[in-house]
């Protein structure tokens, strides 16, 4: 869909993504730029990277004996309480 469409029309095309679960591309010149998704579609598609930042913080932890004190870490950045 074109940006100028989207302008046009935000209300209908809010209605479309929010309530019939429509995922539309935007277009600028012919070219994709963007898209508009339902915040559940949004929740869904952080909760994968989340699992996947976790999975490989879990990996990098199992290739490395390195440790640190979590609250010596936060002091030595300026965190502490």
């Amino acid at each position: 869909m074109a940006v100028n469409k989207v302008r046009d029309a935000l209300s209908d095309t809010i209605d479309r993504v929010a309530f019939k679960g429509e995922r539309i591309i935007l277009q600028r010149h012919g070219k994709d730029e963007a898209a508009l998704i339902s915040v559940g579609d949004l929740a869904l598609l952080e909760e994968l990277e989340d699992r996947e930042d976790i999975a490989a913080a879990r990996e990098a932890l199992n290739e490395s004996s390195e440790r640190h004190n979590y609250e010596e870490l936060r002091a030595e950045l300026g965190l502490s309480k």
